[in-house]
């Protein structure tokens, strides 16, 4: 059975107020092809399907009919967890009707049940052929029980303890089903790993960003690692059956030129066999960065190279009277360069940022913002871990709240 394993789909993602709805139907539209071409029979997708936990109309439209599409397209398998970015009673609400499609989502932990992580894929007489632990993004409530005065080191070794047992849970019930055959065990999951080059938009998951796991925390029986959230395509730890996939288009400016992939896994036996396809660009971003003569000269040059890219620019040069953003804006009216983000690095306008440039609320994260509250009230370094580990737990019950919410 010919595996394709995506993850990070982020369907209804914005870039500075720019929908990217387009992006994705292109993206999807790709896959499927894809999925014909190299006959793949089952998909996999490894967390974050949506970019909030409340999507659009539009957004679920998409991954309805990309799923529908998917197995009008061969594949007759298909496994979806739930991320950190998921509405848990979203994704799971139409499970039935998906399960009677061969489509199973696991939305959120379903522990001391481990067994409804554990789904089996047959071939085409209905026989056993694969077996998927799908281990969805383990949630604060899901992991530990808050005990008074803990150190951040206890609870980061309570964090990666739970985690671990939860693998190991799941893994023993899939190797019991295996017992006395050959098959393949897949797991898969939405976390952090201790080796992972994390790539724009990346959220925390745990408090702290502490709950960073190593490749040996997961346990021998699963023969392929198929990992979501972080969204540069890599192996881990540098080995080749343990990967994240990465996002199939890039979530910010940081991700310009970044080759996005997804990743092909058939199986010797046991022996998992990986290859990966690239993802074709779908909408250019470009970066700039330089004074005013320079930036304009590289944006000359990209309305040639690269007509309808988004860019991002940067002003490095001295401070500059007048409106920098709308400086800029004219000089790229006549082509079709959508400018989506100024920065202006100089001290004078960093004072004045909140008038003269973008780089307001919308266009940091959360950790950039008390980062800032906390410069601006001179908090000593030795005091800041524990004010960013507390901020990150506020932080994460918030997002669960909502979630459940959704």
């Amino acid at each position: 059975m010919r595996i394709l394993h995506t993850a990070d789909w982020h369907i209804g993602k914005k870039l500075y107020g720019r929908n990217r709805y387009e992006e994705h139907e292109q993206f999807f539209a790709w896959m499927i092809e894809t999925i014909k071409e190299e006959k793949v029979e089952a998909l996999i997708m490894a967390g974050d399907v949506f970019d909030t936990t409340a999507p659009s109309n539009r957004a679920q439209e998409l991954y309805y009919n990309t799923l529908i599409s998917a197995s009008s397209a061969g594949c007759r398998q298909i496994v979806i967890i739930g991320g950190n970015h998921d509405s848990p009673s979203l994704l799971n609400a139409p499970k039935e009707l998906c399960s009677a499609l061969n489509i199973h989502v696991i939305g959120c932990a379903t522990g001391p049940d481990f067994e409804k992580e554990v789904i089996t894929l047959c071939n085409e007489e209905g026989e056993m052929e694969i077996i998927v632990c799908a281990v969805p993004y383990l949630r604060d409530r899901d992991l530990r029980t808050v005990v008074p005065g803990e150190t951040d080191d206890e609870k980061n070794r309570k964090y990666i303890s739970a985690i671990t047992e939860h693998y190991e849970q799941v893994g023993k019930i899939a190797s019991n089903l295996r017992a006395g055959t050959n098959m393949p065990i897949i797991g898969m999951g939405h976390l952090y790993t201790a080796e992972g080059q994390a790539g724009d938009g990346v959220r925390d998951l745990y408090v702290g960003n502490m709950a960073h796991l190593k490749a040996t925390a997961f346990p021998a029986c699963y023969d392929y690692l198929a990992f979501g959230h972080l969204h540069v395509p890599q192996m881990v730890a540098g080995q080749d059956h343990i990967r994240y996939s990465g996002s199939p288009i890039p979530m910010g400016f940081g991700e310009a030129g970044q080759q996005k992939q997804v990743v092909i896994v058939d199986f010797d036996g046991r022996k998992p066999i990986v290859s990966t396809r690239d993802i074709p660009e779908f909408q250019a971003l470009e970066r700039v960065e330089g004074d005013f003569d320079r930036i304009v000269e590289v944006l000359n040059h990209i309305a040639k190279t690269s007509p309808t890219a988004w860019v991002q620019i940067e002003y490095t040069g001295e401070p500059f009277e007048g409106n920098l953003r709308r400086e800029f804006e004219d000089i790229v009216a006549p082509t079709g360069l959508e400018i989506r983000r100024v920065i202006n690095s100089t001290s004078y306008q960093q004072t004045l940022s909140n008038y003269e440039t973008v780089e307001t609320l919308e266009s940091m994260d959360q950790s950039e913002v008390f980062t800032r509250c906390l410069d601006s009230y001179e908090i000593p370094d030795k005091d800041r871990p524990s004010l960013l580990a507390a901020y990150h737990e506020v932080l994460l019950k918030v997002r669960e709240e909502d979630a459940n919410a959704a």
